[in-house]
């Protein structure tokens, strides 16, 4: 499946609607609906993909038994259930969690990439490392579900690692309520069930765990490595289910999927004067790429990727990836960070640029971005007590 696909692709942005209309406080517009609570508890599971997830489901009996046979469960308000979303284009944190927290896509909030161009400083910057010289706020001015749900009355926690209260990505996707630092799985859970025991008003609580994502990348997602951690949070999520108190919603989902890419099948644009010849500046990542081209050059390089590269990868100009709606409907000041040609990977095959990688980092084994439905596939699994 690749980008330009009708079938719907936005639908994590419905994840954080839905669960604020649970409690009583619709803030936007959502095709999804969970069962009505007083509390919510929100986890993302960074890099849980639904196709691996189902294949790897016993090491999860917890989330196992949340989920139903077939692809899409229609009964949306049961106390336990299952449906499997779409995290949009590209399948990447970043892109995902502006979709996440703002309840828009892409081309709405203004996230299109990890690494995107800046066009007031003709830069190309990490959007989950972030810039120091990129405002969030003006980067992406409009209001999170979290800020919405606030103003209509309710209580937003977020919990999650240090280093992600105040940090760019945070402050432009996800910014609004409490935040609450923890490291350890165990202590991020302890906090979302204190904040639920005290709660006085209708309360979000939004937890986030990363590490899944991490060994994926560096073992793969196919590593016995992966299974391992999967069970580690399956354990969690369970416990966390179970302190949580009558009338509580435990929502799970993720924001991407992964693959497993051979070495073999990754071409370096440091080493193919070809493949590189006509673009000035590359960002996105290894399997959803913006190429940021020479003045008059994009057409060239669309005709030499799609001769070199064949029915491997999807390859688009600017016009043609908006015109199809890889990034759902475009702001006018959201077009210019999107590359001059956008590239998205159809096989387990990769394009990399050995002269922009950190020399302290071991390639990736497990890559995301692209449009297949390993990587962008998502579950949204619930659990309710009565």
């Amino acid at each position: 499946m690749t980008a330009g696909s009708t079938a719907p692709r936005h639908a994590l942005a419905d994840v954080l609607p839905a669960a604020a209309a649970a409690i009583g406080l619709p803030v936007r517009p959502s095709t999804r609906t969970l069962p009505p609570a007083r509390h919510v508890v929100v986890v993302l599971v960074d890099g849980l993909g639904e196709t691996l997830l189902a294949r790897r489901s016993g090491h999860a009996p917890f989330l196992r038994q949340l989920r139903w046979t077939g692809e899409d469960d229609p009964r949306d308000d049961g106390p336990v259930g299952h449906r499997v979303l779409r995290c949009g284009y590209p399948s990447t944190t970043a892109t995902s969690m502006g979709s996440f927290g703002t309840g828009r896509p892409p081309g709405s909030h203004g996230l299109v990439g990890t690494d995107v161009l800046d066009p007031a400083r003709d830069v190309v910057f990490s959007e989950l490392a972030w810039d120091p010289e990129v405002d969030p706020r003006r980067w992406q001015p409009g209001t999170t579900v979290f800020e919405d749900l606030q103003a209509g009355g309710g209580a937003v926690v977020r919990i999650g690692p240090a280093y992600f209260d105040g940090s760019g990505l945070t402050e432009a996707a996800l910014r609004g309520g409490r935040f609450l630092a923890a490291d350890p799985l165990s202590a991020r859970v302890d906090l979302a069930v204190a904040a639920i025991a005290s709660a006085t008003r209708p309360t979000m609580v939004y937890l986030y765990w990363g590490e899944l994502d991490k060994v994926g990348h560096v073992e793969g997602c196919e590593s016995w490595q992966w299974g391992e951690q999967l069970e580690q949070i399956d354990a969690a999520l369970a416990r966390l289910a179970d302190r949580l108190g009558p009338g509580c919603l435990l929502v799970v989902t993720a924001d991407h999927g992964m693959v497993d890419v051979p070495m073999s099948s990754r071409w370096d644009l440091a080493h193919d004067p070809e493949l590189a010849a006509g673009i000035r500046l590359v960002g996105g990542e290894p399997r959803a790429l913006h190429l940021y081209c020479e003045p008059g050059a994009a057409a060239d390089v669309v005709a030499t990727w799609r001769q070199r590269l064949g029915a491997a990868v999807d390859v688009r100009s600017r016009a043609d990836a908006v015109g199809q709606g890889w990034f759902g409907p475009v702001e006018p000041w959201v077009t210019p960070r999107i590359g001059d040609v956008v590239v998205t990977m159809v096989d387990a095959v990769a394009v990399v640029d050995s002269r922009i990688a950190r020399p302290d980092r071991p390639p990736m084994i497990g890559m995301h971005g692209a449009s297949t439905q390993a990587e962008e596939l998502i579950p949204l699994l619930w659990s309710t007590k009565d």
